[in-house]
């Protein structure tokens, strides 16, 4: 149906303001990124809290620590699958319906891995729980979004952004305490607490975003308050199965990766650098434990330099927020989407610099807060790398916002799944100045992207049958 036949059918339900998630009042939407944020965190705190857990679940389950490791690997592998099909369901039935059934099973199969009688049982339902965990890596995304205007989407997507990513730092902290003092399954039961009351705040406080959906259902009261079954929303006109919704969903971030040069350099880039914070997961044991002889809780208050740098990161947004309103005047109000890659740049510095700052202090003769403040200058570098690539991905490639993150979430998943499972071969054959060195430098040969894709993703952009216009 055309625009002008919709004007004209009386029964074509349109979106009014009152009806508009924008125009929600600035409380209401900012406690709902707070809430789908820190439900967000509390998810991938889930993923690294298992680091601790390791020696107490090869004791009891009797097998190698190798064997453990899998336990955040198979969760954060559960985190980059789930957004392939919640993805299309959130398209579909709303945000709102995904997050309350994914969390609502996200607590309740969390209670296998709590009381697990087996190796095989903990580590399938770890599988599990990130698989349903993960709405919140791809979803909550378009929530933001929904909710707040291009102009005004930084603050927020910050917010939302580096709360995936303060929560894998939380993890090692609340777990070393946990396991110092207690048994190795109060770290799940104390989440397990954690989690349903992320559940209840969901239910009260975030409402429905995506705008199809909110149509749908005001299509829906008009032809139960008007008797009239005439009156329809365009998601009721739409054609396509879920079935094909979901395929879709599955083939076309690989799609997006396969035929976009942009977006797959950008996503590894993003992966590289989330697959070497899982990494520290391993590596800050080996160098805090093994070098400086720190017990268990002590090192997981090490990862508070990874923390403090993310925090210090966000401290400075108001300032990005004036250099884009310069950037957004300069272009009469429509700057390029490029313009969000100039935090990336200075992430792309700090990263390196952090690491490389690591690897040459970690020796024995060195005070251990160095090495500490070292990753300060990491955790800074993470925020700007992540909340600039994020910004830029869903402007630039906005017609197709969620199937851009599927991909980057995809492959960044992949990659933190992956590196734990070398870190102790590789530290113990390069040690830890070598091991951490050469992780530096992965960093900086990917450091120039943020440069590159600024001068050039304009034109990128328009040979691109994904990207906008």
């Amino acid at each position: 149906m055309s625009t002008s036949q919709n004007a004209e059918d009386s029964h074509f339900v349109v979106l009014q303001p009152e009806d508009n998630p924008q125009n929600m009042s600035l409380f209401r939407r900012w406690l709902a990124v707070l809430v789908i944020s820190s439900a967000a965190l509390c998810v991938t705190c889930a993923s690294s809290i298992a680091a601790f857990t390791e020696q107490g679940v090869a004791q009891t389950f009797h097998v190698s620590r190798e064997v453990t490791v899998l336990g955040i690997s198979l969760f954060v592998t559960g985190l980059g699958a789930g957004p392939l099909l919640v993805g299309p369901l959130s398209e579909v039935y709303g945000r709102n319906i995904v997050y309350r059934i994914s969390y609502a099973l996200f607590f309740i199969f969390t209670f296998p891995v709590a009381f697990a009688p087996n190796a095989a049982v903990f580590l399938i339902f770890r599988l599990i729980t990130g698989f349903c965990g993960s709405a919140f890596l791809s979803v909550a995304g378009g929530s933001v979004s929904d909710m707040f205007p291009n102009s005004t989407i930084a603050n927020p997507m910050a917010v939302y952004t580096m709360s995936p990513f303060i929560g894998p730092v939380v993890g090692p902290l609340i777990s070393g305490f946990i396991n110092q003092n207690l048994y190795w399954e109060w770290t799940y039961r104390v989440q397990l607490c954690w989690i349903s009351a992320e559940f209840l705040m969901l239910v009260m406080f975030v409402p429905e975003t995506y705008v199809p959906v909110v149509l749908k259902k005001k299509a829906r009261r008009l032809r139960k308050s008007t008797g009239d079954p005439k009156f329809y929303a365009p998601l009721d006109r739409q054609e396509g199965s879920l079935t094909s919704a979901i395929l879709v969903s599955c083939y076309k971030p690989f799609q997006l990766l396969l035929f976009d040069r942009m977006a797959l350099l950008l996503d590894s880039w993003n992966a590289l650098i989330l697959g070497i914070l899982y990494l520290a997961f391993q590596a800050f044991p080996i160098i805090f434990e093994g070098v400086h002889r720190f017990n268990m809780q002590m090192t997981g208050l090490t990862f508070i330099g990874i923390g403090l740098g993310m925090f210090s990161a966000i401290s400075t947004q108001p300032y990005w927020n004036r250099l884009f309103a310069r950037e957004s005047a300069k272009y009469n109000g429509d700057p390029p989407p490029e313009t969000r890659l100039i935090m990336g740049q200075l992430g792309a510095i700090l990263v390196p610099i952090g690491l490389f700052g690591l690897a040459f202090t970690t020796y024995p003769q060195v005070h251990w807060i160095v090495p500490i403040i070292a990753s300060i200058f990491f955790g800074s570098g993470i925020y700007f790398v992540f909340t600039s690539t994020f910004t830029y991905l869903v402007i630039a490639y906005r017609p197709i916002a969620a199937s851009a993150m599927a991909s980057n979430s995809a492959l960044r998943s992949a990659f933190a799944a992956a590196f734990p499972l070398f870190a102790g071969a590789m530290y113990d054959r390069l040690g830890t100045v070598g091991a951490t060195a050469l992780l530096a430098g992965l960093a900086t040969i990917m450091a120039p992207l943020p440069f590159i894709f600024y001068r050039i993703g304009a034109r990128l952009r328009m040979n691109s049958r994904f990207a906008a216009p």
